[in-house]
Protein backbone atom coordinates (compact mmCIF):
# COMPACT_ATOMS: atom_id res chain seq x y z
CA UNK A 1 0.00 0.00 0.00
CA UNK A 2 1.39 2.90 -1.06
CA UNK A 3 2.17 5.90 1.97
CA UNK A 4 2.46 9.66 1.60
CA UNK A 5 4.32 11.20 4.33
CA UNK A 6 3.99 15.15 4.29
CA UNK A 7 5.39 17.67 7.52
CA UNK A 8 4.22 20.94 7.53
CA UNK A 9 5.55 23.87 9.73
CA UNK A 10 2.54 26.00 11.27
CA UNK A 11 3.84 29.53 12.88
CA UNK A 12 0.41 28.68 14.92
CA UNK A 13 -0.71 26.91 17.79
CA UNK A 14 -1.54 22.81 17.16
CA UNK A 15 -5.10 23.74 18.29
CA UNK A 16 -5.80 26.65 15.39
CA UNK A 17 -4.16 24.04 13.21
CA UNK A 18 -5.92 21.17 13.96
CA UNK A 19 -9.37 22.91 13.95
CA UNK A 20 -8.96 23.87 10.80
CA UNK A 21 -7.83 20.30 9.52
CA UNK A 22 -11.15 19.03 10.97
CA UNK A 23 -13.05 21.66 9.78
CA UNK A 24 -15.38 20.93 6.56
CA UNK A 25 -15.82 24.53 5.25
CA UNK A 26 -11.33 24.98 5.64
CA UNK A 27 -11.47 21.59 3.57
CA UNK A 28 -13.75 22.80 0.65
CA UNK A 29 -11.83 26.36 0.12
CA UNK A 30 -8.14 24.30 -0.18
CA UNK A 31 -10.04 22.18 -2.58
CA UNK A 32 -11.96 24.43 -4.72
CA UNK A 33 -9.59 23.95 -7.74
CA UNK A 34 -11.99 20.02 -7.76
CA UNK A 35 -15.21 21.87 -6.61
CA UNK A 36 -15.47 19.66 -3.59
CA UNK A 37 -18.71 19.45 -1.67
CA UNK A 38 -19.80 18.28 1.31
CA UNK A 39 -22.68 16.57 0.08
CA UNK A 40 -23.66 14.31 3.28
CA UNK A 41 -23.14 13.77 6.79
CA UNK A 42 -21.07 16.43 8.53
CA UNK A 43 -21.17 19.02 5.72
CA UNK A 44 -19.94 22.17 8.06
CA UNK A 45 -17.82 23.20 10.95
CA UNK A 46 -15.55 20.58 12.63
CA UNK A 47 -16.28 17.27 11.83
CA UNK A 48 -16.38 14.87 15.31
CA UNK A 49 -14.79 11.38 16.34
CA UNK A 50 -17.31 8.96 14.98
CA UNK A 51 -19.20 11.22 12.17
CA UNK A 52 -18.62 11.10 8.17
CA UNK A 53 -18.77 13.15 5.70
CA UNK A 54 -19.34 12.34 1.77
CA UNK A 55 -17.49 14.67 -0.94
CA UNK A 56 -18.32 14.84 -4.05
CA UNK A 57 -15.45 15.95 -6.70
CA UNK A 58 -13.83 15.76 -9.94
CA UNK A 59 -10.56 14.47 -10.17
CA UNK A 60 -9.03 13.64 -13.65
CA UNK A 61 -12.14 14.91 -15.31
CA UNK A 62 -14.16 12.46 -13.84
CA UNK A 63 -17.46 13.44 -11.02
CA UNK A 64 -16.96 11.11 -7.35
CA UNK A 65 -18.19 10.61 -4.40
CA UNK A 66 -16.84 9.42 -1.44
CA UNK A 67 -17.28 8.47 2.16
CA UNK A 68 -14.87 8.87 4.84
CA UNK A 69 -15.35 8.91 8.92
CA UNK A 70 -13.29 10.39 11.83
CA UNK A 71 -12.09 6.68 13.35
CA UNK A 72 -9.57 8.21 16.20
CA UNK A 73 -9.35 11.38 17.49
CA UNK A 74 -6.67 13.36 20.55
CA UNK A 75 -7.95 16.75 20.32
CA UNK A 76 -5.21 19.13 19.79
CA UNK A 77 -3.09 16.22 18.71
CA UNK A 78 -4.23 13.85 16.06
CA UNK A 79 -7.07 12.38 13.94
CA UNK A 80 -7.53 9.73 11.82
CA UNK A 81 -9.94 9.71 8.71
CA UNK A 82 -10.64 6.74 6.77
CA UNK A 83 -12.67 6.04 3.65
CA UNK A 84 -15.56 4.13 4.03
CA UNK A 85 -17.06 4.25 0.60
CA UNK A 86 -15.27 4.98 -2.36
CA UNK A 87 -13.32 5.02 -5.98
CA UNK A 88 -10.60 3.42 -4.18
CA UNK A 89 -9.72 -0.16 -2.48
CA UNK A 90 -8.59 2.03 0.92
CA UNK A 91 -7.51 5.12 2.23
CA UNK A 92 -6.23 5.92 6.07
CA UNK A 93 -4.87 9.60 6.64
CA UNK A 94 -3.52 10.02 10.35
CA UNK A 95 -3.01 13.91 10.97
CA UNK A 96 -0.79 14.79 13.81
CA UNK A 97 0.17 17.96 15.38
CA UNK A 98 3.44 18.45 17.72
CA UNK A 99 3.75 21.49 19.52
CA UNK A 100 6.96 23.77 18.11
CA UNK A 101 8.70 26.36 19.87
CA UNK A 102 7.40 28.85 17.53
CA UNK A 103 5.01 26.48 16.33
CA UNK A 104 3.18 23.72 15.38
CA UNK A 105 4.55 20.53 12.88
CA UNK A 106 1.66 18.89 11.44
CA UNK A 107 2.44 15.85 9.62
CA UNK A 108 0.48 13.75 7.37
CA UNK A 109 0.41 10.08 7.20
CA UNK A 110 -2.05 9.50 3.74
CA UNK A 111 -2.10 5.46 2.88
CA UNK A 112 -4.20 4.46 -0.20
CA UNK A 113 -4.84 1.72 -2.29
CA UNK A 114 -6.74 1.16 -5.84
CA UNK A 115 -8.52 -1.59 -6.31
CA UNK A 116 -7.84 -3.62 -9.83
CA UNK A 117 -5.11 -5.72 -8.49
CA UNK A 118 -1.99 -5.61 -10.35
CA UNK A 119 -3.14 -2.75 -12.44
CA UNK A 120 -4.24 -0.87 -8.95
CA UNK A 121 -0.79 -1.10 -7.61
CA UNK A 122 0.80 0.65 -11.14
CA UNK A 123 -1.58 3.26 -10.80
CA UNK A 124 -1.28 4.19 -8.22
CA UNK A 125 2.66 4.33 -8.10
CA UNK A 126 2.34 5.96 -11.68
CA UNK A 127 -0.36 8.41 -11.41
CA UNK A 128 -2.32 8.29 -8.04
CA UNK A 129 0.99 9.26 -5.41
CA UNK A 130 1.78 12.14 -7.12
CA UNK A 131 -1.43 13.31 -7.96
CA UNK A 132 -2.73 12.83 -4.28
CA UNK A 133 0.73 14.58 -2.99
CA UNK A 134 0.11 17.32 -4.67
CA UNK A 135 -3.63 17.60 -3.69
CA UNK A 136 -2.27 17.22 0.52
CA UNK A 137 0.84 19.66 -0.41
CA UNK A 138 -2.04 22.62 -1.48
CA UNK A 139 -4.53 21.65 1.64
CA UNK A 140 -1.48 21.68 3.79
CA UNK A 141 -0.72 25.22 2.42
CA UNK A 142 -3.91 26.67 2.49
CA UNK A 143 -4.60 25.67 6.24
CA UNK A 144 -0.76 27.36 6.70
CA UNK A 145 -2.48 30.36 5.22
CA UNK A 146 -5.76 30.87 7.06
CA UNK A 147 -3.72 29.68 10.58
CA UNK A 148 -0.33 32.05 10.17
CA UNK A 149 -3.17 35.17 9.94
CA UNK A 150 -5.50 34.07 12.57
CA UNK A 151 -7.32 30.86 11.53
CA UNK A 152 -10.29 32.61 10.58
CA UNK A 153 -12.38 31.10 8.08
CA UNK A 154 -14.95 33.65 6.29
Amino acid sequence: MPEITLQTFIAAPPKVCFDLSLSIDMHKISTAHTNEEAVDGTTTGLIKLGEHVTWRARHFGIWFKMTSKITSLIPNESFTDEMIKGPLKSIKHTHTFQPQNDGTLMTDVFQFESPFGVLGYVVDRLILAAYLTKLLIKRNSVIKEYAESGGLIS
